[in-house]
């Protein structure tokens, strides 16, 4: 049975040392497919490389809204270019974060739209991060989804239900996290049970947010398995039919992954 980490990070500290054995667990527990994501563009040659090396790995291309600053000339041309690679199927990680504030907030909308227009360009999917940015997030992808040519997932989704809705009605995908199964995500778990079948992923964000019940340990893709009982419990679905059901999401949103 087909099941997909739909967003991990392979290449971060964690993982990396040990990369081999993190993807024979994950396939062992019946992972057939990560997405491995990019944050910063000195990323970039290796998180393809990991993706070239592993048939069951696909790639990103993006710049976290942590990096803005950092990264004050990244335009469209970078992007699209970087992308034009076969294992590399999504743009991104981008978005905005004022939770942190790592970066200023009009270069992160800066960055934002450079990522938008490249994925416009290239007809790939957005891997979008928001936090505490409800409104700006939904402003910027409604109206560039208005123009046509813009399609993507809100990842590792934290968001209210009004966010939610208004990403569904444009269109996008919502992918959720560990963070789901803590018991302080009453709301996040409310708002899972609402998502259409057809709408939604499942996804690690490894090495972060480890879900019940490895709380407090290194997350690793194998435990998408974990995210994916919980989920499956909590609206009352058979696990493999979810299971099924979130990979034929990934492989529609994510498409050239499917080519």
């Amino acid at each position: 049975m087909s099941l997909i980490d739909s967003h991990c990070h392979l290449n971060y500290e964690g993982l990396i040392e040990r990369q081999d054995e993190v993807l024979h667990a994950a396939r062992t527990r019946g992972v057939t497919g990560m997405l491995n994501i990019s944050t910063r563009q000195r990323e970039w040659d290796a998180i393809v490389a990991t993706a070239e090396r592993n048939d069951d790995v696909w790639a990103t291309i993006g710049v976290h809204p942590h990096e803005a600053d950092n990264h004050p000339d990244l335009g469209v041309e970078a992007l699209v270019k970087a992308a034009d690679h076969p294992k590399v199927v999504a743009i991104g990680e981008c978005g905005l974060d004022y939770y942190y504030d790592k970066s200023d907030r009009e270069a992160q909308k800066a960055r934002f739209q450079a990522h938008i227009e490249a994925a416009r360009i290239t007809g790939l999917p957005l891997v979008v991060h928001t936090r505490e940015a409800e409104e700006d997030t939904a402003e910027m992808l409604s109206r560039e989804v208005a123009k046509g040519g813009v399609k993507g997932v809100l990842h590792c989704f934290t968001s209210s239900q009004w966010l939610a809705d208004r990403a569904l009605e444009f269109g996008f995908y919502i992918s959720l996290s560990g963070i789901v199964t803590f018991k302080n995500a009453r709301e996040l778990q409310e708002t899972a049970k609402t998502l259409p079948g057809d709408r939604f992923l499942v996804e690690t964000d490894s090495p972060f947010l480890a879900p019940v019940p490895h709380r407090g340990k290194t997350c690793e893709p194998a435990f998408v398995a974990d995210t994916a009982a919980f989920v499956a419990d909590l609206r009352g679905e058979d696990l493999d039919e979810l299971k099924a059901r979130t990979s034929e999401n990934f492989f529609r949103l994510f498409d050239k992954a499917a080519a």
